[in-house]
């Protein structure tokens, strides 16, 4: 059977779902089939502010240890 595990986060923490994902995998012995994910549009924060950080989703398609 295959299982779904989502994980969302900001651009600017990218390094830490990464890390999060990998531990993940590793503990629970899982069988990783694919990982997606889509990053959001970036949002200004006003006239001349610069940009806020994207969110990040990511899709994890698993088959259970």
């Amino acid at each position: 059977m295959r299982l779904v595990k989502i994980f969302k986060t900001i651009e600017s923490e990218l390094w830490t779902v990464e890390k999060e994902i990998n531990t993940w995998i590793e503990e629970s012995g899982v069988n990783v089939i694919q990982i997606s994910g889509n990053i959001a549009p970036q949002t200004g924060t006003g006239v001349g502010q610069g940009f806020s950080a994207s969110d990040i989703l990511l899709i994890v398609l698993y088959e259970p240890a």
